[in-house]
């Protein structure tokens, strides 16, 4: 492969750990070879270009991408087998925090791996960290942290008494929502803290923690307030609730009542 050839596919690549899935242009381009070649005719009269060209490009591409999947494989099967060796969650923390391969870990200032009681009743899940958990280092600590600690101070606990962590342990740059391979690949991390935490309930923030862990696209409208089940290993049945993210109460301050039903629901559960 000439230079050319091997700089689009390692950006390509970056791009698609990145979690880019589409480009801007002055022109729309197609992944058909004459369809391309006439529009960059079109937009670059000088520069003669063939078929031959495109199709070599788009190979490099398809290339790229197959690439880019087998990595993605490679990297949930590492996960998968590190966590066999993660006896506790000190041992888990130090593997996570020493695992490179997510590439959110390269832009992350901080790994956020969990907090609170190593074996509470109650473990809550949200998706990944933001700005202020990227920089102290821990899950839930700005402004939808503080709301969670509220609300689970309705319910007359603590963050002392539960404990919190997220699906990713490194922040998506800018905040941007996780690509499917970032979510497969810290996954096994998930499963296996929880696992170890092995709380009587767990409490799920957002869709996206939710779809993460049954693996399924609903919406978080049709999942919370609902009673699933989520199976460990040993068979092993831990009753799990949906339902709003902090952060979209904070955006909605109309849907908190939802969630103060789900909280009561949950303490029903517990006590």
């Amino acid at each position: 492969m000439n230079d050319e050839g091997l700089s689009l596919r390692y950006i390509l690549d970056w791009y698609n750990w990145a979690g880019v899935d589409e480009t801007v242009g002055d022109e729309p381009l197609s992944l058909n070879p004459k369809k391309t070649q006439d529009v960059l005719k079109r937009a670059l009269p000088k520069v003669e270009l063939s078929a031959q060209k495109v199709v070599a490009d788009n190979v490099d591409v398809r290339k790229a991408t197959t690439d880019l999947a087998q990595a993605t494989l490679d990297a949930k099967h590492n996960a998968r087998e590190l966590c066999k060796k993660a006896a506790n969650l000190e041992e888990l923390k130090n593997l996570v925090e020493h695992f490179d391969g997510c590439a959110l870990k390269l832009t992350a200032n901080k790994t956020v791996f969990g907090a609170g009681k190593a074996h509470a009743k109650i473990m809550f899940v949200g998706e990944a960290p933001g700005a202020d958990e990227d920089r102290i280092g821990e899950p839930f600590v700005g402004r939808s942290g503080h709301l969670l600690d509220k609300i689970i101070q309705s319910i007359a606990l603590s963050r002392d008494d539960v404990y919190i962590t997220n699906v990713l342990p490194w922040r998506p740059p800018g905040n941007r929502t996780p690509t499917e391979a970032e979510v497969a690949v810290c996954l096994p991390f998930l499963k296996r803290h929880i696992e170890l935490v092995s709380p009587d309930v767990i409490v799920l923030l957002g869709g996206a923690a939710a779809n993460a862990l049954f693996d399924n696209q609903e919406s978080i409208s049709k999942l919370r307030g609902k009673w699933l089940e989520y199976v460990l290993p040993d068979e092993r049945i831990i009753p799990a609730i949906a339902t709003f993210h902090p952060a979209y109460l904070l955006r909605n301050s109309a849907q908190k009542a939802k969630v103060w039903s789900d909280f009561l629901r949950l303490k029903k559960k517990i006590f």
